[in-house]
């Protein structure tokens, strides 16, 4: 079952231009990895004459560390990046998420959950693709007795989702198989990360998605959820997640170093290497300017490794 809405489509940005975005999460500084994503982004937007925003993804208010949004902005600038228009906040649309899923309710689409996580656990018969566990529909027929909702799932169905990713090529799900109905309001009343994404690309007419492939396995989620809305679907290119030497992926838990100013030439450099573009070896001493004006003479996407994690180069 589909539903197709014009919930807030009045404020839904229709454009046939290339609009791409970079969309980190305020809990903690910019590292490698995540210049490696924001580079890649940009540049396939403004090498193709596109827009190319920024979008604060603050929706999980709990992991936000004070002061990490200001951090990211700024090092953004001291790396030479411009974004066009104003820095959207997902904490600024929490009324526009909620009346999707309250349109999603009254098209049953949704329905409420009494599960807590050790009760999902130890019901799953399987993990899900993302490395959690499938749900197993425990509350689909209705909440058992005595049970009151503590999150709204989405339903989905055993058909195949899929999508060709520009860079990792045909990626399939299904979803129930693999996922299982998923989260839309978690229990402790924040938006989950799969509603507000897809509600977000849509109001900002959001054309490309160029992002980290550890996203990737979220993507039949969000396409599944943009059908049930009538949203159009973006084409999306996952690049390869910079790992450590441990083949952990860069983040705040895996203690990422955080970008510094010291360094800004050599850092966009070496993630031109990773993604497989061939900036010369002088590069490394140029003004910050000289080195975004041979990113953009000479960007590749088909130079992307088709890997979903790759090592940081010395």
């Amino acid at each position: 079952m589909k539903l197709k809405t014009d919930l807030l489509a009045n404020d839904i940005v229709v454009s046939r231009l290339y609009r791409g975005r970079f969309a980190p999460s305020p809990t903690g500084p910019l590292h490698f990895g995540s210049l490696v994503a924001a580079l890649g982004s940009c540049l396939d937007a403004r090498s193709r004459d596109g827009e190319w925003l920024v979008r604060m993804e603050d929706i999980d208010r709990p992991r936000n560390v004070p002061g990490a949004a200001d951090g990211i902005l700024a090092t953004l600038e001291a790396f030479g990046f411009a974004w066009d228009g104003p820095v959207l906040w997902q904490t600024s649309r929490l009324e526009a998420y909620r009346a999707i899923v309250d349109d999603l309710k009254a098209g049953g689409l949704v329905y409420g959950c009494a599960c807590s996580r050790r009760e999902i656990a130890d019901s799953a018969n399987r993990p899900a693709v993302d490395g959690g566990l499938t749900y197993p529909g425990t509350c689909r027929p209705g909440l058992p007795p005595g049970r009151v909702p503590r999150a709204w799932r989405l339903r989905v169905d055993d058909r195949e989702m899929a999508f060709v990713d520009r860079l990792q090529g045909r990626v399939a799900q299904r979803l129930e198989r693999d996922v299982g109905d998923f989260v839309l309001l978690r229990a402790d009343g924040e938006f989950a990360y799969q509603l507000a994404v897809v509600a977000d690309d849509a109001w900002q007419g959001i054309t490309q998605v160029v992002r980290g492939a550890d996203l990737i396995d979220s993507t039949p989620r969000q396409i599944w959820l943009q059908q049930c809305l009538g949203y159009d679907t973006p084409e999306y290119a996952h690049l390869p997640v910079a790992t450590n030497r441990a083949g952990e992926k860069l983040s705040k838990q895996t203690l990422a170093p955080a970008l510094g100013a010291e360094s800004v030439a050599s850092d966009l450099v070496r993630a031109l290497r990773f993604l497989g573009q061939r900036p010369p070896a002088d590069l490394v001493r140029a003004p910050v300017a000289e080195v975004w004006a041979w990113a953009l003479a000479h960007w590749d996407l088909a130079a992307v490794p088709r890997r979903r994690a790759l090592p940081i180069p010395a």
